[in-house]
């Protein structure tokens, strides 16, 4: 029997320029996973192809500029309404990334700075992280930096507020500054605190850390909110619904081997065949 198809042409739409991580846990794939989870559509070009496992990254290819601008020149017949973007691995996707993003005025960006990889490996240089601040940041409507990648961007300054500040005044519209890698001196250590920095108003959510160490916890939570962000939400329930989001994922994480643990964003989804085989659902 033949099904019919739904086209719903209401369905909000996230383009993703991120790189690409093979396990899943991070990258695209996560991005994508994240995205659909929270009620969107995932267009995906990688910036980059890397070489990593549940430990750490390996190597780094960074993707070629032009095929990045040719990809998303052919994607014409979808209304982006957010644009998340995750690594960049060199000067000539960064600018391929800024071109891209101008290319959509109007639509809200939310940026994931992945200077290190959650194994400890650089994915930066000194010179990349300065044209990162100079020709990304103005065109970001909200950062979601943790607190090491913040300090990177805000060389010079020892607050957390004066640093977010300092990446405003740069042209970012907004910070939402995660907690995740290590917890501000003054805070419990067994409470995880992100803080919303915006020029007309600051939040600050706190979570109960949870044990182990995770991999792709901040692309999953930068995805989410872009895709909140797609779906009309405003800035702070936006941010809201994408923390609590990313700590369910985090809650139902999968840990293949010795590693870290990977979230499952799909962890709604029945485990296992859900149908006999060989039949197909009414």
């Amino acid at each position: 029997m033949a099904m019919s198809a739904t086209h719903d042409p209401h369905l909000p739409v996230v383009l993703v320029l991120a790189g690409h991580d093979p396990t899943g846990g991070a990258g695209l794939v996560a991005d994508a996973e994240a995205i659909v989870a929270c009620g969107g559509w995932a267009l995906s070009v990688p910036t980059a192809l890397t070489v990593q496992d549940c430990h750490d990254v390996a190597a780094v290819y960074p993707g070629d500029p032009d095929t990045m601008r040719a990809t998303v020149a052919g994607l014409g017949e979808f209304e982006v309404a957010a644009i998340k973007v995750g690594l960049v691995a060199d000067l000539g996707s960064l600018d391929a990334v800024a071109d891209i993003v101008r290319g959509f005025p109007g639509v809200p960006v939310v940026a994931d700075p992945v200077l290190k990889a959650g194994g400890g490996s650089e994915l930066s240089t000194t010179e990349l992280v300065d044209a990162y601040r100079a020709r990304l940041l103005p065109l970001v409507d909200i950062l979601t930096p943790n607190r090491q990648e913040l300090a990177r961007l805000s060389p010079g300054l020892q607050d957390d507020t004066e640093r977010a500040v300092a990446l405003m005044r740069l042209g970012c519209q907004a910070v939402l500054v995660t907690g995740t890698d290590s917890p501000a001196p003054e805070l419990p250590a067994d409470r995880v605190v992100h803080t919303l920095h915006a020029p007309d108003q600051s939040r600050r959510w706190s979570w109960p850390r949870l044990e182990g160490q995770y991999h792709g916890s901040g692309c999953t939570l930068a995805a989410a909110l872009a895709a909140r962000l797609a779906a009309g939400e405003t800035l702070v329930t936006a941010c809201e619904q994408a923390q609590a989001f990313t700590w369910q994922a985090l809650c139902h994480a999968w840990r293949p081997g010795p590693g870290q643990a990977l979230p499952r964003r799909l962890w709604r989804l029945p485990m296992g065949p859900t149908t006999p085989p060989g039949e197909l659902p009414p």
